[in-house]
């Protein structure tokens, strides 16, 4: 979660999206740090359906009591429903974490109006029962106009990293450093 945070705030991403089945976790409260401290928007959207009104209660019920966060309150905002249909809401998004248990997480990534100067999409539990999702990676490779560089960290149940840029007018890629450092 720390690293999720610094990764943020180190892009001065000015909007941050979580996507999770979980409602507010430690993630969240990570996330919302990043957003505090660069001045940004955080927006965590939790996939509903009409069945599992009181799981949707209960996590917004987490969101009040967040005993000694009280200054990440006004940080938080919790929105509850088709995740496909509400990230549509949202525009220009610098970073992107996406639970891959998330039903239609591909379709969700390919839906979200990135940042066009350039993102950073966290795709996690990339590992369930021991088989590797689809890499993001794959999937934008097809579309025009988009450069990306990933990397899959063995941290949870797996991470995988996306780095998003635009390509130049000439056609040629433009190249970005993408590093990253895992001690176990």
């Amino acid at each position: 979660m720390e690293f999720l945070s610094a990764l943020a705030a180190g892009n001065c991403a000015k909007l941050i999206v979580q996507i999770t089945t979980e409602g507010v976790t430690p993630v969240t409260l990570a996330l919302a740090v990043a957003a505090r401290q660069i001045g940004g928007k955080f927006v965590c959207i939790i996939p509903h359906d009409h069945d599992d009104e009181e799981d949707i209660n209960k996590s917004i019920c987490t969101h009040h009591q967040l005993n000694g966060c009280d200054h990440l309150k006004d940080v938080i905002h919790i929105v509850a429903g088709n995740p496909c249909e509400i990230i549509k809401q949202f525009k220009k998004i610098d970073f992107m974490v996406v639970d891959s248990k998330v039903g239609d997480h591909l379709k969700l990534l390919k839906t979200a109006d990135l940042n066009s100067k350039g993102s950073l999409m966290v795709m996690t539990n990339l590992f369930i029962n021991g088989k590797k999702r689809e890499s993001l990676r794959e999937i934008l490779k097809a579309k025009d106009g988009v450069y990306c560089e990933s990397v899959t960290i063995p941290v949870g149940e797996g991470i995988e990293l996306t780095k998003i840029v635009p390509s130049n007018k000439h056609g040629r890629k433009r190249r970005t450093r993408f590093h990253v450092t895992y001690e176990n």
